[in-house]
């Protein structure tokens, strides 16, 4: 123990340095603009309040924002649950001419950059039409190679003595992936739905471009946009918009923490 105090106490640093600018912008989102610019800085609100909150949720038109951003992000998560687990369920149990080209495919997919693709994705999008429009928000991520890895990797540790058994009782491969194999990967699930989830909540240079109009902005890039020109300085707004845009994942993280953990673990080994 007295050998290893050191290890705690970086540990105990890290968590510091981590923690103390998210509880900082906590704190000065209840703080007033004036207490907010004092010098030297005062770290509890002296007059606690909640104007910035009620400015944003009133003026900014913050409440159409985060239901496109809820929006996008759960269609996102869903459609990345549905399909990337039909995908690795396949590559990783079904024999068919192929399977391993298109799993290498997979993989020169994930290791592609995202921004040598986004322009000819931008313009794919704009000539169907759907720029400035929810499908276009949602479509170019609805499956994720990474998605389609993580999920093969938790289905090839499954034995295929659950799939004969499936078989004999007469279920069709639809129903031994739905019934027998899927309900095992709660944990992977879990991992790829916050991972896809915080992703796509977080995501802002595809919503920035695709999103014209200010009815189908997400909450990144009406904060974002937000934070210039006569606004860039009320600070106090900028903090409630920014833990607003942090708490739903965060809160969401807290929840399946645990599913999370279990399921980077149990692929990992893989």
């Amino acid at each position: 123990m007295r050998r290893t105090w050191w290890i705690y106490l970086i540990g105990v640093l890290g968590l510091v340095a981590v923690a103390a600018p998210f509880l900082w912008m906590v704190l000065g989102s209840f703080k007033t603009q004036g207490e907010l610019l004092r010098v030297p800085p005062t770290w509890w609100p002296q007059d606690a309040t909640t104007q910035n909150y009620n400015d944003l949720f009133s003026k900014a038109n913050f409440p159409r924002y985060f239901v496109n951003s809820t929006l996008v992000a759960l269609v996102v998560t869903a459609g990345n649950l549905t399909f990337c687990s039909m995908i690795g369920y396949a590559l990783a149990k079904l024999r068919f001419k192929g399977r391993n080209a298109l799993f290498v495919l997979v993989m020169a997919t994930l290791m592609i950059p995202g921004m040598v693709t986004f322009v000819p994705l931008f313009v794919l999008v704009t000539n169907a039409g759907l720029a400035n429009s929810y499908p276009g928000l949602i479509l170019p991520f609805l499956v994720s190679p990474f998605g389609v890895f993580l999920m093969r990797q938790f289905f090839l540790g499954l034995p295929d003595d659950l799939m004969d058994a499936g078989r004999v009782d007469g279920s069709g491969e639809l129903g031994i992936f739905a019934r027998i194999m899927l309900p095992l990967t709660r944990p992977a699930l879990a991992t790829l739905g916050i991972l896809t989830f915080l992703g796509s909540w977080n995501n802002f240079l595809w919503p920035l471009v695709i999103a014209q109009t200010e009815d189908k902005y997400t909450l990144p890039v009406a904060l974002a946009l937000y934070s210039t020109g006569q606004n860039a300085q009320n600070y106090g707004l900028l903090m409630a918009g920014a833990v607003v845009v942090v708490l739903p994942v965060l809160v969401m993280f807290l929840a399946f923490q645990r599913h999370v953990t279990k399921g980077i673990a149990i692929t990992g080994l893989k």
